[in-house]
């Protein structure tokens, strides 16, 4: 019998919830809680499988309480319910421990596929929800992508050099290969390591392939 704790400060979403859960056989209500401290003490004195989590909860926000039953009770599972599918909201509390989240216009159907994917050990969204998480994926990359700053032009003869790095070529076989002095070499490396903001050699071997700058 899988044990199920309601935690929602909504009384008639929370007896909707419970006659749906008490319907079936493999699940047992064992609880309902109407905030974050007394889901929290419950917890303390009771066996629970998994909590039905409201995001929003007076008394203690039910991401608080989602990082608590994340920390002291690791055998329990979280399935986060909101009104809200706002990506802030998701993303802390999936941060937090949470295995799922879905929505409050979720059917019975799919609130008892979300706990029983749950249960299983794997995470459950909602459609929407699914969406909302990539959209703030995508929105992420494009951000990150427009704040890296364009790698400084290098010069054919650093290039070279650079290629020889990444062929492990000392700094002798660098200057044999391209007929110049070590000293030369080593004031390549050196601009080398400033224009792409490197600390050593393997750094510069790393952005180098990163970025497809010599050939391969």
């Amino acid at each position: 019998m899988t044990r199920i704790l309601i935690a929602d400060d909504h009384a008639m979403f929370a007896d909707g919830i419970a006659s749906i859960l008490e319907a079936e056989t493999s699940l047992e209500v064992v609880g309902r809680c109407l905030d974050g401290p007394s889901t929290l003490e419950f917890l303390k004195n009771n066996e629970v499988d998994i909590v039905l989590l409201d995001v929003n909860l007076p008394g203690m926000s039910g991401i608080d309480v989602c990082k608590d039953i994340s920390a002291n009770h690791k055998s329990t599972k979280v399935l986060a319910i909101s009104m809200f599918n706002e990506e802030s909201f998701v993303t802390e509390i999936l941060n937090n421990g949470a295995m799922g989240y879905i929505l409050k216009n979720t059917g019975r159907e799919e609130l008892l596929k979300a706990i029983n994917t749950i249960l299983g050990g794997q995470s459950y969204f909602s459609e929407d929800v699914t969406q909302t998480i990539m959209k703030g994926l995508m929105k992420s990359r494009t951000a990150s992508k427009q704040t890296q700053k364009p790698l400084p032009k290098i010069s054919r003869r650093e290039k070279e050099v650079l290629q020889l790095i990444v062929k492990e070529f000392t700094t002798q076989e660098i200057a044999n290969e391209l007929f110049i002095s070590l000293k030369t070499v080593e004031s390549h490396r050196s601009n080398l390591l400033a224009k792409l903001n490197a600390r050593n050699s393997a750094g510069l071997v790393r952005i180098a392939m990163e970025n497809k700058l010599i050939e391969s």
